[in-house]
């Protein structure tokens, strides 16, 4: 029973994101998408690199309001790319001391697809269409001495309203 123990344990412990800082506020327009590229644990390498689609959906009760969605498909993981113009010239490379790099793209997303099976998503990252059957994954977020900094990834069965009036079942 022990050998068990050891072979399965590990597939559930440890497997929470670490928080990413994204860089400072102003690299996020109100009212636009950026793709955040970043790598979850650096000491993974390649294998743990990972974006999101962030949006500032600007002031809730005078707090910044952020919509940050995983790029990762809820059918079976594939990435997930918006669905409109991504302006890789005008990246923008997020260098903080003793934190991951991040790379900051502007989108035009008008929703959000998968290129494996068809899953296709709005704006807020609710299924519209294929195998995907509840919305995109969300992100927490915090605010950290005025950068956005990504944290804990959650799942989302559909999102009623936009922006910072969105609600979540």
């Amino acid at each position: 029973m022990p050998i068990v123990g050891f072979a399965v344990a590990p597939t559930f412990i440890g497997q929470g994101d670490d928080d990413i800082d994204l860089g400072p506020l102003d690299n996020f327009p109100e009212g636009e998408w950026r793709v955040a590229k970043f790598t979850s644990v650096i000491e993974q390498g390649q294998v743990s690199e990972r974006a999101a689609f962030v949006r500032h959906n600007g002031l809730a009760n005078d707090v910044p309001s952020f919509t940050i969605l995983s790029s990762r498909c809820v059918h079976v993981g594939c990435p997930t790319r918006p669905a409109g113009k991504v302006d890789e010239e005008n990246a923008v490379d997020v260098e903080l001391e003793g934190k991951p790099p991040v790379k900051l793209i502007p989108a035009q997303a008008s929703g959000f697809n998968c290129p494996c099976h068809g899953g296709s998503y709005d704006e807020e990252g609710n299924r519209l269409a294929g195998p995907p059957v509840r919305a995109l994954d969300r992100y927490s977020y915090k605010i950290v001495g005025g950068n956005l900094v990504l944290a804990e990834r959650f799942s989302v069965g559909k999102v009623i309203g936009t922006g910072a009036e969105a609600q979540i079942e």
